[in-house]
């Protein structure tokens, strides 16, 4: 069955990965980025020459998840286009290195920005639509680092990713009764095939910064450490032909939680035990219907 699909992040890595396998599945695929006709123009065109080429649907569409107004307008243009939305990807962010001490609070706040309250402006924008509709799907990408090993000096980029994590679960009930099914798909680190770590973030307190010296070398290692850790068959296609997988599975049988991680820092194992917990605790409260989403309205494609 076909669906419409809103990715944010899409101009590279995960995002522009899934964008296209969606597309190539025979989907609707809106693969949003900001600054579509400055910036990030020429990945936008990127897109659509291969699009073309391929004869799919995949359309590059503005949308900075730094503001509501773009987020709103980017929403209402995919239904103004389509008459519905039925996936939201929830993609973007933004890696950052170093000393927790060494980021102002306001560059910490920056993080948060992208990789959590950007996730909740699109929230605001799409799921209006969703309720209207009684159903969709709501596809967050995690990181392994909420759950299992956690590499040193990606303090703020792990809080915020929990953040999103966190919110992302307590979401899952509270849309449930409006037949909207949550999915988190959680990718282990990919230290090739993506920008995660080339593009990643530095503290711009230097000072701060080279107090910490006796940990010299160690910021730079973290991705060399994990690439070591990481074998030659690891790509980051293997994420974006899962979330193919979970698009395509009927409605109600879409899994809560997938991960996809060939370094194997323990997430898998940590999260098997916390989705055991999850769910009995929320059986114990009496709210077990809120843990899977109910089919409320047969789709209308």
């Amino acid at each position: 069955m076909q669906s419409v699909i809103l990715i944010t992040g899409a101009g590279t890595g995960i995002g522009k990965l899934s964008a296209e396998a969606l597309a190539l599945a025979g989907h609707i695929v809106y693969a949003t980025l900001r600054d579509v006709h400055g910036r990030n123009k020429p990945k936008a065109d990127a897109l659509r020459a291969w699009a073309a080429e391929k004869q799919v649907a995949l359309h590059p569409l503005e949308l900075d998840v730094l503001s509501q107004d773009s987020a709103d307008a980017a929403v209402a243009t995919i239904v103004r286009e389509q008459g519905r939305l039925d996936v939201v990807m929830q993609n973007a962010g933004h890696l950052v290195i170093g000393p927790v001490e060494a980021f102002t609070a306001e560059e910490v706040q920056k993080v948060f920005d992208t990789n959590f309250l950007g996730a909740q402006r699109v929230n605001r924008a799409a799921l209006p639509q969703l309720r209207a509709q009684e159903s969709g799907l709501m596809l967050w990408i995690s990181s392994t680092t909420t759950k299992g090993g956690f590499p040193p000096f990606l303090g703020p980029y792990g809080a915020a990713k929990a953040a999103m994590d966190s919110l992302a679960v307590s979401m899952s009930y509270e849309i449930a009764r409006f037949g909207i099914e949550t999915s988190i798909v959680v990718p282990g680190a990919f230290t090739r095939g993506t920008d995660h770590f080339p593009s990643a973030g530095k503290p711009a307190d230097a000072q701060r910064l080279a107090a910490y010296d006796r940990y010299d070398g160690v910021m730079d290692q973290v991705g060399l450490r994990l690439s070591e850790l990481t074998p030659d068959h690891a790509d980051p296609q293997a994420v974006a032909d899962e979330i193919v997988r979970i698009v395509n599975l009927p409605v109600g049988q879409r899994p809560a939680r997938t991960v996809i991680d060939f370094v194997n820092d323990g997430a898998e194992e940590v999260i098997a035990v916390a989705e055991k917990v999850r769910i009995a605790f929320a059986r114990r409260m009496g709210f077990a219907d809120l843990l899977s989403a109910k089919v409320l309205r047969k789709p209308a494609h």
